[in-house]
């Protein structure tokens, strides 16, 4: 009897999950993904602004799983999925075969109908847009240092970030602190500490999904750090000078999206039921409805726990989801009675604001400044997936507490200077 084939789309949270959940099982499990390598996207904004180097954060996929016989890791990108002959088919032609089948391949940035603002914003879901935004960081400052042009000086040293959430709030607190701080001695002609940034929220709070007076203190933290936080005012534009927001005309040289995702287009291959955002509307069992074999989970995923109101696309969903799909699965191979429908475990939400200090939010309680900042700093780094990149982030995050430094400030090759 041949065994069953199981392909994970996405080395995610939820896909890598979902895989090591199958260590056990007699099974053949393809992991599919466009990276070689599972990334620990919390931290991703670190990279951005040089406290980490992308390693720190990222494991190859092929190391993670090398330990497991029955899992084969496959560096390509699907282009659909043949529901009928079940099948995933990739850019490149391939179909790869699949009795079951697992979609856990994220979300991307929307700009809400204005697509053509993503060609002067940058967005920060991958390696390759933290390096990016690193790149145009610090290229900022080194062209300020030599203008002549008081007016582009200010342009290249104004920093723009679009949207309140989590990643919106840690970049703009950790751009600051590296103005301010890290290269405040660095320079000659020009004063580092003299950058805006400016954090850009439509909504009437930042971290608005936070209770009480958890956003009016993250709020206040931004401000002490010197980040002009806008409320309550929409983006109206971004283009090759900045942006408008409000009627206003801001000009920066920089210009960091954060604003609102949509799914992956999932949805579109499976000819499946969508929310708003583009995910997949799947059933308490994270299948997708006419599809028994067929799972979505984590962003890609709308996954209703009765409320009314989908689960949020934060990584700990993501890797309940793909244990919970794993054991599921695992059972069905066997034989086992029904699994019970998937019920998310809420261990809280946390959001860091520059150094020393964080939100965080239980449920029963909540923490803020320096005590949430310690508790967010141990949970990330035991969340980490392995002991290298704990003791590497332990190790620059005390190395930049204590001397406020930056060890991942390079820049390479003769384009490093951003141009539009």
């Amino acid at each position: 009897m041949m065994r069953p084939k199981i392909v994970i789309v996405g080395a995610g949270f939820g896909g890598m999950a979902t895989a090591r959940s199958l260590k056990r099982a007699e099974a053949d499990i393809v992991l599919i993904d466009r990276t070689n390598h599972h990334l620990f996207q919390p931290l991703l904004y670190q990279v951005a602004t040089a406290a980490l180097s992308p390693a720190d954060i990222a494991t190859a996929s092929r190391v993670l799983l090398r330990g497991q016989n029955n899992a084969t890791v496959l560096m390509a990108e699907v282009a659909g999925i043949d529901t009928a002959g079940k099948a995933v088919v990739l850019v490149d032609g391939r179909r790869i075969a699949f009795d079951y089948l697992v979609l856990a391949t994220g979300a991307a940035y929307s700009f809400f109908g204005h697509d053509d603002w993503a060609e002067h914003s940058q967005v920060l879901k991958s390696l390759d847009d933290a390096l990016d935004i690193r790149k145009r960081l610090l290229s900022a400052f080194e062209r300020a240092e030599q203008s002549e042009d008081p007016d582009e000086v200010k342009r290249l040293l104004t920093f723009v970030i679009v949207g309140g959430g989590p990643t919106g709030v840690e970049l703009a607190g950790t751009i600051a602190e590296l103005a301010r701080s890290t290269l405040a001695r660095d320079f000659r002609r020009i004063d580092p500490q003299s950058a805006r940034i400016i954090l850009c929220e439509a909504g009437q709070n930042v971290l608005g999904a936070f209770p009480k007076d958890l956003p009016a203190y993250a709020a206040e933290a931004l401000a002490s750090l010197g980040v002009d936080v806008r409320l309550g005012q929409a983006v109206s534009l971004v283009d090759a000078d900045g942006i408008v927001l409000g009627g206003e005309r801001i000009g920066a040289q920089t210009v960091v999206w954060c604003a609102g995702t949509q799914a992956r287009p999932a949805a579109q291959w499976l000819g499946a039921a969508s929310a708003r955002n583009g995910a997949v509307k799947v059933l308490p069992d994270c299948s997708v409805p006419g599809h028994p074999c067929i799972f979505a989970i984590g962003d890609v995923a709308s996954f209703d726990p009765g409320t009314g109101n989908p689960l949020p696309g934060l990584a700990p969903v993501a890797k309940q989801q793909g244990a919970y799909v794993g054991k599921l699965l695992a059972a069905t191979i066997t034989g086992r009675g029904p699994t019970p429908p998937f019920r998310y475990r809420n261990l809280g939400t946390m959001a860091v604001i520059g150094r020393s200090r964080a939100i965080a939010d239980f449920g029963k309680f909540q923490l803020k400044g320096f005590p949430a900042w310690v508790v967010w700093s141990m949970v990330h780094l035991m969340l980490l997936v392995d002991f290298r990149s704990r003791l590497l982030v332990y190790v620059n995050w005390s190395w930049a507490w204590f001397t406020y430094g930056r060890g991942a400030r390079l820049l390479t090759g003769q384009d490093s200077a951003p141009t539009e």
